[in-house]
């Protein structure tokens, strides 16, 4: 199974390796064919723009996020609040559910308001 599956849009993560070591954000996109995720606020580039006035684009130095990759994350489990790995249990209805390594209880993803 790709690890992938593992995270979704919306959980928060913690960085575990790199540059960015210990920042915490949310996932904005899983992308799982690059095995890469996006976390607002984590692994930002500047890129240089040259304004563009047929798409009404300023020019300037832009921040953006950049990919990184699934290895270097973990997600934080809302309940304890400690970074953990995923297990997945299903329940007595048949369906399947994401579980916290640390304390057992089920991750679900907080939609953003």
């Amino acid at each position: 199974m790709p690890a992938g599956l593992r995270l979704r849009k919306g959980d928060e993560v913690v960085v575990i390796t790199g540059k960015d070591r210990g920042k915490r954000g949310r996932v904005q996109e899983v992308r799982p064919g690059d095995l890469t995720v996006i976390v607002a606020g984590v692994n930002i580039a500047k890129r240089h723009t040259k304004p563009n006035p047929s798409k009404n684009q300023k020019g300037g130095i832009i921040e953006q996020p950049m990919p990184l990759g699934l290895g270097k994350v973990m997600v934080v489990c809302p309940h304890c609040g400690k970074p953990t790995r995923v297990a997945h249990r299903v329940d007595e209805d048949g369906t399947k559910e994401r579980v916290c390594k640390q304390c057992g209880e089920a991750i679900v993803v907080q939609e953003p308001s």
